[in-house]
């Protein structure tokens, strides 16, 4: 009997073990209900998106209502909604590959390479240039990572001309993609050129007069395909680093260096293509026009210019003179940083933008100010702390403003332009979210790797937190340059799976390291010269100091990422294997040779003055201790899946075992097949670092 006594404790503790090592159907649908997917029908929020009548009116939708806003009355009153008075946003295109003029009348398109325009009315249809040829034509979008019908342009003001370019790339290399099917496979081919290529794509810059088809070049010699702000030439469809004067009779514009470390601002005749040269600014490191916006501005009326500059390690706003090219003086100072310049008012020569790090708190919030171009008068007219979002009436006397903290739901305010309060319109409720089981993120504030500089990031843990357990960590990461892992710093009632993730039995952490943005100048330059840094130094020191407050294993420590997410999650298992532990690497661009040129180029450098080499993945896939799993899409058109492949062909050669998922048919986000890889990443990191088994093939978004 004791023998059986014996034989069946043991098996009532195996049988209990074996329960607590196995997560079910049960656990994953409970996980599924923190993403957006089901969060969001629980957020009672309704964004007050305006359409604007006169006298800085405006009606939005909140719900099954509709209000009327008066700033003179200083009222918000439900109205039956009539749709005739309400003054339809103006659209630029009518379509993917037209662009509008700013009366309205007349749209652009590329037809055989060249430009042509349409009367909207009539339809009858002009051709406006007539030398363009293959990979020789007139405002493509057809570079690098963006390969679209879309005409790049930019309308002056009157409706009569054009600003764009003839692209030149009948020498650059191609990229191809193949696909997946029944039968013979097609080849994608476009011009995609690398770093350090002795051929990348030039623009020669031209204005066109719509009426009479008269094509006037730049008497300039043609420009690389660079842009003081992200890596292409465009902004919101339309060609970027261009300001018109009102009279349409100049047209300011900045040409970028390939290397991005020369601005050169000029001002073109419109009538005669004559170009002057008023002033150049070179930086040792990369330049920028702003975070999140083009901030420099043409003033004719004055004959000036606003200037967006980091010489003084800070991101500021400075008045130079454009007949001259004299910098007439610093218009903002100090040790934080200007965001986005969103209005300049000429008549009262006041300036408003959004700054970063002025204000005591959290540094990524943006706040609204004001300052005259004497760099008199700055004041803040939004002192509500958290990330405000902007939106200017028509005659720019009043705004709305929304805004939010990542754990504090939004608020919506219509204010004058002195900053007063002139009506209350919408508070987020999230009383049901709550109720659904939700709890917010937890903003932290931790030290870089240096143990000096403050860094900021959120912590996710599970809502039904054991005492006396420790978690494994699962750190999510996004290193830049251009952005950071936490992205948007305003309230979501849910940030991919983070919190989904935790719920499964793990502590996420989503860190802003050194070499993310809206900081200083060196702040960002952390890892100029060396990408493969990837914020990880950060990252650990981050981990390690959280542990101390949060019941953290840091002993079973994971990494996971997309993009430039999936090249630093590969570096941290190849680099730090004795820390990190469990990776899931998607769609890296791990060797930056084989990534687009002006990625590299503008972070990285030259190739002669940087050491690609050393930093490629691949060359450290020798080193793998832990679990790593790679991910990519075959016909990823952003990041070539040849930079997965090299990684695996690296790992093969080592002998090492790892795991690989090909989406055969996807793009650089995986579209359809986002689920499936949410519910991969789920059981990777619940079987190899939770050290549970998942359950089989789980469906998210099934139901």
């Amino acid at each position: 009997m004791t023998r059986i006594g014996m034989l069946l404790s043991m098996l009532l503790i195996w049988q209990l073990a074996s329960a607590q090592q196995r997560l079910t159907e049960a656990d994953y649908r409970r996980a599924e209900q923190f993403l957006s997917s089901k969060t969001a029908a629980y957020v009672d929020w309704y964004h007050p998106y305006p359409s604007w009548l006169e006298d800085d009116k405006f009606r939005y939708r909140a719900g099954n209502k509709t209000y009327l806003v008066d700033p003179q009355k200083k009222t918000k009153i439900e109205i039956t909604e009539a749709r005739s008075e309400t003054q339809a946003p103006f659209a630029r295109r009518r379509n993917s590959n037209t662009v509008v003029s700013p009366d309205g009348k007349k749209e652009v398109f590329i037809r055989d390479w060249n430009l042509w325009l349409r009367d909207i009315a009539t339809k009858q249809e002009k051709q406006l240039t007539f030398d363009g040829e293959e990979n020789y034509g007139y405002a493509t979008d057809n570079a690098g990572w963006r390969h679209s019908d879309a005409p790049i342009v930019s309308w002056s003001p009157d409706s009569k001309k054009i600003i764009t370019y003839q692209q030149n790339q009948r020498n650059v290399n191609d990229m191809y993609l193949v696909t997946t099917n029944v039968g013979a496979p097609k080849l994608q081919k476009w011009k995609y050129p690398l770093p350090g290529d002795k051929h990348i794509i030039m623009m020669r810059r031209v204005i066109i007069d719509v009426d009479a088809a008269k094509v006037i070049p730049l008497s300039i010699p043609p420009d690389p395909h660079r842009a003081t702000l992200g890596d292409d030439i465009s902004s919101n469809g339309s060609l970027a680093d261009i300001d018109w004067a009102p009279d349409a009779s100049e047209v300011a514009f900045v040409s970028t260096s390939r290397d991005h470390k020369s601005a050169k601002l000029r001002i073109a005749n419109a009538t005669t293509g004559e170009v002057r040269e008023v002033f150049e600014e070179v930086v040792e490191t990369q330049f920028e026009s702003g975070r999140g916006a083009i901030n420099w501005r043409y003033l004719p009326k004055t004959s000036e210019i606003i200037w967006y500059s980091q010489r003084d390690n800070w991101g500021h706003l400075y008045l130079y003179d454009s007949k001259t090219g004299k910098l007439k003086h610093q218009i903002t100072k100090g040790e934080w940083v200007v965001g986005k310049l969103l209005r300049v008012d000429e008549k009262n020569r006041v300036l408003y933008f959004t700054g970063h790090g002025r204000e005591k708190g959290n540094p990524y919030f943006a706040y609204l100010y004001k300052i005259g171009f004497d760099g008199k008068g700055l004041t803040l007219l939004t002192p509500e702390e958290g990330n405000h979002t902007i939106t200017f009436s028509p005659s720019g006397k009043y705004f709305i403003d929304v805004y939010s903290q990542p754990d504090v739901p939004p608020v919506a305010n219509y204010r004058s332009i002195k900053g007063e309060l002139v009506v209350a319109l919408e508070k987020a409720d999230v009383s049901r979210l709550k109720a659904h089981g939700w709890k917010p993120p937890i903003p932290v504030k931790v030290k870089a790797a240096d143990g000096v500089t403050d860094i900021y990031g959120l912590v996710f843990t599970p809502t039904n937190m054991q005492q006396g357990v420790k978690y494994p960590v699962v750190d999510y990461i996004y290193p830049g340059p251009q952005g950071g892992s936490v992205g948007n710093w305003s309230f979501s009632a849910s940030r991919g799976d983070n919190q989904a993730l935790a719920e499964l039995g793990f502590i996420v952490v989503v860190i802003e390291g050194t070499g993310n943005p809206y900081r200083s100048k060196s702040f960002h330059d952390a890892s100029y010269g060396n990408m493969a840094i990837n914020t990880l130094p950060d990252q650990i020191a981050a981990i390690r100091q959280l542990s101390a407050i949060y019941p953290m294993d840091t002993t079973r420590v994971g990494i996971w990422g997309h993009s430039g997410g999936g090249f630093a999650t590969a570096a941290a298992m190849f680099k730090y294997p004795d820390f990190f532990k469990v990776g899931v690497a998607q769609s890296g661009n791990h060797d930056n040779r084989n990534y687009e040129d002006d990625w590299g180029e503008r972070y990285n450098g030259l190739v002669e003055n940087s050491d690609y080499e050393a930093q490629a993945n691949q060359n450290y896939a020798k080193n793998l201790k832990g679990k790593l799993m790679l991910a990519h899409g075959m016909m990823d058109d952003n990041v070539p899946p040849y930079n997965t492949l090299l990684v695996v062909e690296a790992l093969q050669k080592a002998n090492k075992d790892f795991d690989l998922i090909i989406f055969p048919s996807a793009r650089h986000g995986y579209g359809e097949y986002n689920n499936y890889m949410m519910r991969r990443r789920w059981d990777y990191f619940v079987k190899h670092l939770l050290g549970a088994e998942p359950p089989k093939e789980y469906w998210i978004g099934k139901d």
